[in-house]
């Protein structure tokens, strides 16, 4: 069996068997994807590694792509393996984090993944430590509410694909002949986004994935990233909380 499910930002209560009871029939070789936003690698404080403990003995294996928020220098700094022909960071030995634009065999299916997203929760801002000003600045944006992050602390330029991630990607795809059973992202492509918002703002991102979306043949394509649950059209659909059965 293969689930996905959306953002979970550190946070696994959902894969209690309270609230999915289907993993009392997995095993590891079945499989949970979570599409972006993992959030798990971060701090490396006690508690984190409590829940990537916790996340560890479930009875499945858990896969992620990246979102934009991540610690990218702890996720990047990680060892990349190779797992079911494509590029991995394992986490835990059952805890994989599925690398940007790679094409993986997943009990006889195919999946193209690609992490990242521009971050919608910067509107006021990104501060950097390395400024003489950061101190006044960052209490002044606390004091009067403003929506910012903190390079290096709660933001990363890691958030986009890199020219080179972008290659590897158009390399896997032509490898594959531009033919995938599923395709996973955290962002989606800029046609997708403007059905769900027209206001949103196309990016670098959201636009080669509109190109993967116009050449490629593929019968699913999950992703998550805008915090909802939603059926976009009969081959697009955003996950945020819900779990479903992919396979």
């Amino acid at each position: 069996m293969i689930f996905a499910t959306g953002d979970t930002h550190g946070n696994f209560q959902r894969f209690g068997t309270k609230h999915f009871p289907e993993q009392k029939e997995m095993s590891r070789s079945d499989h949970v994807i979570i599409c972006g936003d993992f959030g798990g690698v971060w701090a490396d404080t006690p508690n984190e590694r409590y829940w990537l403990d916790w996340l560890e003995d479930k009875p499945f294996t858990t896969l992620f792509v990246d979102g934009n928020h991540e610690n990218f220098d702890r996720l990047n700094a990680l060892p990349i393996q190779k797992w079911h022909g494509g590029k991995v960071h394992e986490i835990r030995p059952h805890i994989l984090h599925l690398m940007r634009g790679q094409v993986f065999e997943i009990e006889g299916y195919t999946f193209f993944t690609i992490g990242g997203a521009a971050s919608h929760d910067i509107w006021d801002g990104i501060l950097d430590p390395a400024s003489p000003t950061f101190e006044e600045d960052y209490w002044l944006k606390r004091r009067t509410r403003q929506v910012f992050r903190v390079k290096g602390v709660s933001w990363w330029e890691q958030e986009m694909l890199s020219e080179d991630e972008y290659a590897e990607a158009v390399r896997n795809l032509e490898r594959v002949g531009y033919e995938a059973d599923y395709i996973i992202t955290h962002c989606a492509p800029t046609s997708v986004q403007q059905k769900l918002n027209p206001d949103f703002t196309p990016d670098s991102l959201t636009d080669f994935l509109e190109k993967v979306k116009t050449k490629a043949d593929y019968h699913y394509w999950l992703f998550g990233h805008y915090h909802d649950n939603r059926a976009v059209d009969e081959k697009h659909i955003l996950l945020w909380e819900q779990m479903v059965q992919v396979i």
